[in-house]
């Protein structure tokens, strides 16, 4: 494993080394290649995204106070880029036709990582599965990838992502759940004898992988009993990644040293121009241009790179000469970190463009919501706890409010809701339907299932996506209340979109994830469609009253079972019960005010 350049060198090419900054930047180049690389799937702006992490970091180079967190730093920036990518497509005006933004899937990162490490076996499937991922997965991926590979301490990840190391650690499990199942599919789709069943799963698939397709494919192969054995066998992600190397660069990263010389040694500004072709090439001048100039120089010396680009095809990104001394110029935003200052912007023929710094995303999941009332804080709890949806067991709001990209679910509580007027309100406040509340205990909903049958097309004919009846219990046994409401539907012919149920653990121990799992698992077996655990929580109602957990035990399941969760393909949504603390032995997330206590900053943190 090569060895990235130390402190010392840091701290030579911060001073005006220019032999030390020609190490420093040809040392970390392969790293910045490699995070980008995984982070967009080898989307051709990932050139672009590593010229401007280096750019950037040189510029920002005298003003690192900690060079010891040089390598910390640098990640940061180039994560900083690459979420910049993410959330902003507009691009330099371009001469002649637009190129479609899209990855070449004949050249992508995985093809070029399988074919230069020459991986084979489970290794080689991992690889292949990143594919399958989102792009908030591979950016996580990306600098995990480099902590398993020993490339990355647990902290820098951390940092770069900025979470807490606990928080970090969820998101890893989270991730890894995800590419597990992305494993599955990769051997579910090379099969040399595909079952009749995938066939049908797969027909409207355009063959492109997506997380969709994903949860799509592995559900059918964890049900399917010829598909199943695809999922056996499958050995830690870690152990696959420990000591891989990095990725060579490709020699479309290299740049023409016979372009740039009398190159002058000085920091100095870059600016962008438009390129026949669509790529944003730079136009850079100073030190910045003959280090990475130096970096290929020195990889293709130690001979690991080689030209991935399809025949014919030219580089898609090439340092360019400076036309001229009067070119105009941008000045760089600065780079925001702990450990380095703004650059002073020089003096330009216009006024710089500040870049946005990036969206902080409102929600954790998509998946994870609660369940409230209306309570002093309410506002404020439902935005701190990233929650991607609430309902509330009415039809409307009542007085809750929504916050900004947080949906709102409305629920068809019990009989006396069914009139028109009440559905009409459903209807017009979501667009997604939840059943009767308990219909299988006498003091909730309290409904035979021939009663909810009897009602169920009035729900249907709101056009709404509509979840099942929520049952307290037994939502997987044959003959129970759901069973036989599921089968009474299918013989009427009426809809039912998603299986909603309720779980309480008695078992306050780290065994409790593996008993909700388990049962998620067997109710998705017993009726094959989404679920929706719309009430869960540790509480033991087997000593006649109510015995709840510990802050401690309520916040590791808050850990545990959202991270379990998010890893289920077959698992829609889930909502924790519930979102308000009344100051009492229970399972309330926030205090009035709006304050989390220690479960309730499990839960924001999960998912």
């Amino acid at each position: 494993m090569t060895e990235e350049p130390g402190v010392a060198t840091v701290v030579a090419a911060r001073d005006g080394d220019q032999r030390a900054l020609d190490d420093l930047v040809s040392g970390y180049l392969p790293l910045v290649y490699n995070i980008a690389g995984h982070a967009l799937g080898g989307h051709p702006d990932t050139d672009d995204v590593v010229q401007e992490t280096m750019l950037r970091a040189v510029h920002g180079l005298p003003g690192l106070r900690d060079p010891a967190g040089f390598r910390s730093w640098l990640v940061v920036i180039a994560m900083n880029q690459i979420r910049l990518r993410h959330r902003d497509h507009q691009r330099v005006p371009v001469t002649g036709p637009v190129p479609e933004d899209v990855a070449d899937p004949g050249a992508d990162f995985v093809d070029l990582t399988i074919m230069r490490l020459q991986l084979s076996g489970q290794r080689r499937e991992v690889v292949a599965a990143t594919r399958w991922l989102s792009e908030d997965e591979r950016e996580l991926l990306s600098l995990w990838w480099l902590e398993a590979a020993g490339r990355l301490t647990r902290a820098e990840v951390a940092n770069a992502l900025e979470l807490t190391p606990q928080h970090t650690a969820v998101r890893v499990q989270r991730v890894k759940a995800q590419l597990d199942a992305a494993r599955i599919v990769v051997r579910t789709l090379e099969r040399t004898t595909r079952c009749p069943e995938l066939a049908y799963v797969v027909a409207e698939w355009d063959g492109v992988p997506s997380p969709l397709w994903r949860k799509r494919i592995a559900r059918h192969s964890r049900d399917c009993v010829q598909c199943e054995r695809c999922g056996r066998d499958l050995a830690s992600v870690e152990g696959l990644l420990a000591r891989l190397p990095l990725v060579p660069l490709p020699a479309a990263l290299g740049f023409d040293p016979a372009t740039l010389t009398g190159s002058q040694v000085a920091i100095t500004q870059v600016t962008s121009a438009p390129v026949s072709g669509g790529k944003l090439s730079l136009l850079v001048k100073g030190a910045f241009v003959k280090p990475l100039a130096a970096a290929a120089a020195a990889v293709v010396a130690a001979g690991i790179v080689v030209a991935v680009l399809p025949s014919g095809e030219e580089p898609v990104a090439r340092a360019l000469p400076v036309a001229s001394a009067q070119s105009t110029t941008t000045t760089l935003p600065p780079t925001t970190s702990s450990s380095s200052s703004s650059v002073p912007p020089s003096t330009t023929t216009a006024p710089p463009k500040p870049v946005p710094p990036p969206a902080v995303p409102v929600t954790a999941s998509v998946k994870k919501g609660v369940s409230t009332w209306n309570f002093t804080g309410v506002g404020k709890a439902l935005t701190d706890v990233r929650a991607g949806w609430y309902y509330n067991w009415a039809a409307h709001p009542d007085g809750v409010p929504t916050p900004p990209n947080v949906e709102f679910v409305p629920m068809i509580w019990g009989t006396k809701f069914t009139d028109d007027a009440t559905l009409a309100k459903a209807k017009a406040n979501g667009k997604v339907l939840l059943g009767f509340n308990e219909p299988d205990f006498p003091d909730q909903a309290n409904m035979t299932p021939e009663q909810a049958l009897d009602l169920w097309p009035k729900l249907a004919a709101t056009g709404l996506r509509l979840g099942s009846p929520a049952v307290a219990h037994s939502g997987d046994k044959a003959g129970g209340w759901l069973d036989r409401f599921m089968t009474g539907a299918a013989q009427r012919g009426l809809r039912v979109d998603f299986v909603a149920v309720h779980w309480y653990g008695s078992d306050f121990s780290d065994a409790a994830v593996g008993h909700l799992k388990n049962y998620l698992a067997a109710v998705h077996a017993r009726y094959g469609k989404p679920i929706w655990l719309t009430e869960y929580s540790l509480i033991d109602f087997s000593g006649g009253s109510a015995r709840f957990p510990t802050q401690v035990q309520l916040a590791a399941f808050a850990r545990g079972s959202s991270a379990m969760m998010e890893g289920l393909p077959y698992v829609e949504r889930y909502a924790w019960f519930a979102l308000p603390d009344e100051g009492k032995p229970g399972t309330g997330l926030y205090k009035a005010g709006g304050t989390p206590n220690e479960a309730g900053e499990a839960y924001r943190a999960a998912g």
